[in-house]
C-alpha cells in the first residue's frame, strides 16, 4: 500500500467520511466554511455530529483535492 491509499473513516449513523491525508491540500475549505464539523487543532479532526449528513456531503462535494469523499452506510 502506497501512502496516497492510507484512508481514516468517520461515521454517523447515515454516512462515513473518508479523508485521505496525503492527498490532502490543505486548502482551508473545509474548516472555513463547516468549523463546526472539521476542527483541524482537534482529534479527531472530524466531528460528525457538527452538522446534518446532508451538510456534510455538500461541504465534502466541495474538497479540491478530492482528500475527502463519503459514502452512504448500510442501514
Amino acid at each position: 500500500m502506497n501512502d496516497k491509499e492510507i484512508s481514516i473513516n468517520y461515521k454517523n449513523n447515515d454516512i462515513t467520511v473518508v479523508w485521505k491525508p496525503k492527498v490532502c491540500i490543505h486548502s482551508k475549505k473545509c474548516w472555513k466554511e463547516l468549523g463546526d464539523v472539521f476542527k483541524p487543532q482537534e482529534k479527531p479532526w472530524v466531528n460528525m455530529d457538527g452538522a446534518t449528513s446532508e451538510q456534510i456531503m455538500k461541504q465534502v462535494d466541495c474538497c479540491p483535492s478530492g482528500a475527502l469523499s463519503y459514502h452512504k452506510n448500510e442501514k
